[in-house]
């Protein structure tokens, strides 16, 4: 009954986050206009025919770019979480089934990482870089990788010496066959839940790195552009500061509230009580 009232709980905000996600892959299918094509003679327009939520500083239709703007945010999240989960959960594995420098320099390695600040690491190298989608792709992907490689790391060393574990390796199983198939299923809840995180943290600083114009480049839509945007005219048209923020806001509270539905169901201790 538990485990059933905590599956319960991940309905809404999956289902949420899954039609965002839903929304954002099928833009280019709705009948919106171009999100980079701009109408100065409907500049700062309020909802009308054929925009429902108006038009922008360069009336540039505020619909479409949320929804491609929810592609491109999404895109690098996505891209950049899994990027450095599959890496991080490569090492994590090595190092907590290893020994030796292999194992050591697996796992002290991202201690170099976690040494600088999230967001002075993502400036510096954004400014050195450039900004565009491949750099934050990149950026996001070293910032959250060691937080992988730790959650992995961790996990393996509480099951490494169960029974079952055991029992594969006395039967002959190669280490990379233990691993994968016996160590790494019995550890993925942890990681998925780490995955979640590392999305939802990515949607927030890319917005907040395209905000001070070091993500996406101009005129593609990303909504911490259309924040940027906005700020200057919020005076005379206030609307076109909520929608980026009401998608943003709504969008990290399904996430979030998506991670803790996961980890009360994934973990044993909160799913059996």
């Amino acid at each position: 009954m538990s485990g059933n009232r905590h599956l319960k709980r991940l309905w809404l905000p999956g289902g949420f986050v899954a039609l965002i996600a839903l929304a954002a892959l099928c833009a280019p299918l709705f009948p919106l206009p171009d999100p980079i094509r701009q109408d100065v003679a409907n500049r700062l327009a309020g909802p009308m025919a054929g925009s429902w939520l108006g038009r922008d500083e360069f009336g540039r239709d505020v619909l479409s770019r949320l929804l491609w703007g929810a592609r491109t945010s999404l895109g690098v999240a996505f891209i950049s979480a899994l990027t450095a989960g599959a890496v991080g959960v490569l090492l994590g594995l090595i190092g907590g089934w290893g020994k030796g420098a292999a194992a050591f320099l697996s796992v002290r390695s991202m201690d170099i990482v976690l040494c600088f600040p999230p967001i002075l690491l993502a400036l510096l190298v954004v400014t050195l870089l450039g900004p565009g989608a491949a750099t934050l792709i990149l950026v996001l992907s070293v910032l959250y990788l060691p937080g992988f490689a730790r959650v992995t790391h961790a996990e393996v060393l509480a099951v490494k010496s169960r029974d079952y574990v055991e029992a594969t390796r006395a039967l002959g199983a190669r280490p990379a066959y233990l691993l994968l198939r016996t160590v790494l299923p019995n550890i993925a809840g942890p990681i998925l839940v780490q995955l979640s995180l590392a999305v939802a943290a990515a949607v927030v600083l890319e917005s907040g790195l395209s905000f001070l114009g070091l993500g996406v480049v101009p005129p593609a839509p990303s909504w911490g552009l259309m924040i940027r945007g906005a700020r200057a005219t919020m005076e005379q048209a206030p609307l076109l500061l909520v929608w980026p923020c009401a998608a943003l806001t709504l969008t990290i509270l399904a996430m979030n509230l998506l991670c803790d539905g996961l980890r009360d169901a994934l973990d044993p201790r909160t799913a059996g009580r």
